[in-house]
Parts: structure tokens; sequence; C-alpha cells
């Protein structure tokens, strides 16, 4: 298999104790954890399909078909490239950009919002309010 096309498919810790040394041989380690690499993949139903090339002990090229359930992946990625650097390794020269903070810890936004547009005045409408009440024990 080419090493710029196919995809990786990380495991979650729990499905690779439960698989045990059946999962092993297909086992790669890298940069970013164990993962199983192959050249095609079909996750259309209760069992991800995954199909990885290998070699026999007689040099022949092999196709073999990978199925677990979908409940033990935890990612997919997608290693096709067109020889841009892409990927988990650092990228050399190039600066970290941070990203803005989110979440109940970060600062609340200071723009009004835009989704929503202003409620227009209708002449002869009562004036409504929402409120909330809060629940009865």
């Amino acid at each position: 298999m080419n090493d710029s096309n196919g995809y990786a498919v990380f495991f979650f810790p729990q499905a690779l104790e439960i698989l045990g040394t059946a999962i092993r041989p297909y086992l790669q380690d890298g940069p970013a954890g164990v993962h199983v690499l192959c050249h095609e993949i079909d996750t259309g139903g209760a069992l991800i399909e995954m199909t990885i090339e290998g070699r026999s002990t007689e040099g022949k090229v092999v196709s073999l078909e990978l199925m677990v359930p979908t409940s033990m992946v935890r990612m997919v990625v997608s290693l096709h490239s067109d020889g841009t650097t892409f990927g988990f390794s650092p990228r050399d020269g190039q600066p970290v950009t941070a990203l803005p903070t989110v979440g109940p810890t970060a600062m609340p936004a200071q723009a009004e919002p835009q989704a929503v547009p202003a409620a227009a005045s209708v002449p002869g409408a009562p004036d409504e309010k929402l409120t909330r009440t809060p629940p009865k024990p």
C-alpha cells in the first residue's frame, strides 16, 4: 500500500483490550497512537469493513478484509495526499496559531448576535415579553 493513500483507523483502548491477540498482527504504532492502516473502508452498517493489502509468505499480494463493530472505532483519518505536508507530525517552520478558548470557562461574546433578527413592532399588537418561570417542585 502507498503510504500517502488509505485510512488510519484508531480504536478505543477497551476495544483493543477486547480484540486482544486477534487484532495485534494488523496494528501499527505511530506518533498519534496505535492504528490499523487500510486501503479501503466501508462504514455503512453495524460493522466497519477495512480492506488491508499485504504480502503472503510466498511474496504474493493478498487482500484481507477485517470487520469490527463500529462502536469500537474511535476515529478514522484519511491519508490521501497530493504531496503536501499533512498529518500528525510537527510542521517545521510553520507558526502554531492559538485557537480561541470555548466552553464554560471562555469569556462571553462581546458583540450582539446577528443570527436572529430584531423583533419588528406591529401597530395595534400587544406588548409581549418572554419570561421564564421556574419549574414547580
